[in-house]
């Protein structure tokens, strides 16, 4: 089996969650979603689990936190281009999240920028070019 991540997101407002993820580029996966989680898969080994609060709280004995308050993760994406970090942060925009929470960094080699969905998770795309970071004297990825 293939290593894969589930990162589970209390969410406010499902459908709005969903439809937000949507316009990201993940995918409804309908097999694994009702009235009180949607599994959105961002690729065939990264899936978002969008879960009501009430839900969420079911699998922790912890207070559920609000992102737009505190901070427990960054969620860091891949993209392959410039063009798609751009994009991504503009559909985020479109669909009701904030961008460039913070100021873009732009390193040459490395290109980031960062955005919030509906319930305050921060998210950063990023694109790297290898071959400018190894000229640049970057350290290559484990």
């Amino acid at each position: 089996m293939a290593k894969m991540l589930f990162v589970n997101l209390p969410v406010r407002d499902l459908a709005a969650s969903t439809c937000f993820y949507e316009a990201i580029g993940c995918v409804k996966n309908a097999q694994f979603s009702d009235e009180r989680a949607s599994s959105m898969m961002w690729s065939d080994e990264i899936v978002f689990q969008l879960l009501t609060r009430d839900y969420y709280a079911t699998f922790i004995s912890r207070p559920v936190t609000d992102p737009h308050t505190s901070s427990a993760a960054l969620f860091a994406i891949s993209r392959d281009s410039r063009a798609e970090v751009d994009a991504i942060v503009a559909a985020a925009i479109a669909a009701g999240g904030k961008g460039d929470i913070r100021e873009p960094q732009d390193l040459g080699f490395m290109y980031g920028r960062t955005f919030e969905d509906p319930d305050g998770n921060v998210f950063e795309p990023m694109f790297m070019d290898m071959a400018a970071a190894m000229a640049a004297g970057a350290p290559e990825p484990a």
